[in-house]
């Protein structure tokens, strides 16, 4: 029976000494593989690569940052770009229905010196006919004075002599006044007329003033709205020049954010093989200090046979 434990014992051993052996072989193995790759200057570590490509990860996210920075910054200026043709276009548009009503004040006052200067065509064409009519009137009371003169003078040639009390002073005063009269008239005619002029003139010379305001407000009218057409489609240029931007900056900070993401997954990987690792090998450590212990056990017990075997023969 204890030849038989024995037996047991020493297959046990073996096999408890040959799982040692490959053990130690393979911690061997392992032992030298880092050495090797501590020492190989072309093989860095997976630690070192690692430390490389994070570093070069976050200077790619500085400069990213940075760009986004540059970016918001160029946004904050098209914004104020912006904001600025808005006032502009906003005083502008003031400027613009400014125009429109002096554009509209003067067309009315166009339309009223355009009624004037019609009323004083009519007024002087009216006058004309009074004065043509006064002036038929006076031929035909002159006409009739002188017929009256002319047959008073035949009736006086039929008497001999004139007498004493007759004067012809009253047809003479009375001519003489028709003449004053006629004269008076067409000195007031002539003033009218005169003054119709004038009016006429500073009428022709508001109506040409308005005019040309009229024109200057029309050219000054096209140039705003050139200059209207060309604010607008610059505001349109920066709208998607800063849409474009903000899809590029948009794009970019979604790479970046995979990026991240790809290299926290690459990171957790690690740490759970870097976790692995240690506990394998805080395992191994276990193995070989409870092989070592058994090793050493039955090393004791084999001695303590071995000498309890040689103490009869001895």
């Amino acid at each position: 029976e204890e030849s038989l434990q024995m037996w047991d014992l020493n297959k046990r051993l073996e096999a408890y000494l040959a799982r040692v052996k490959f053990l130690e072989e393979e911690n061997e193995v392992l032992r030298a593989e880092i050495q090797s790759a501590k020492g190989s200057p072309a093989g860095e570590p997976w630690r070192a690569r690692y430390d490389e490509e994070l570093r070069a990860l976050r200077d790619a996210l500085d400069c990213a940052f940075r760009e986004k920075c540059s970016a918001e910054l160029a946004r904050d200026n098209l914004y104020d770009e912006v904001q600025q043709v808005k006032s502009r276009c906003q005083k502008e548009q003031a400027a613009r229905e400014e125009a429109k009503k002096l554009l509209s004040l003067s067309r009315k006052e166009l339309e009223e010196e355009r009624r004037a200067q019609i009323w004083l065509k009519e007024r002087a064409a009216q006058l004309e006919k009074e004065v043509e009519a006064l002036l038929e009137v006076h031929e035909e009371e002159k006409a009739g004075l002188d017929q009256e003169l002319m047959s008073f003078s035949e009736s006086l040639e039929g008497f001999r002599c004139a007498p004493v009390a007759f004067q012809p002073v009253e047809v003479q005063d009375y001519s003489k006044r028709l003449s004053d009269i006629w004269r008076g008239a067409v000195e007031t005619y002539k003033t009218e007329v005169s003054q119709l002029e004038a009016s006429l003139c500073q009428a022709k010379e508001n109506l040409w003033k308005a005019v040309e305001d009229n024109q200057q407000n029309q050219l000054q009218l096209q140039h705003l709205e050139k200059e209207l057409a060309g604010l607008r489609a610059r505001k349109e240029l920066l709208e998607e020049s800063l849409a474009q931007q903000w899809q590029e900056q948009r794009g970019e900070a979604e790479k970046f954010q995979l990026a991240m993401e790809a290299l926290d997954q690459e990171k957790q990987r690690l740490r759970v093989q870097i976790a692995q690792v240690l506990e394998d090998r805080q395992q191994l450590m276990h193995l070989k200090m409870s092989l070592s212990l058994e090793v050493a056990t039955y090393r004791t017990l084999l001695e303590a046979e071995s000498t309890r075997l040689q103490l009869p023969a001895g």
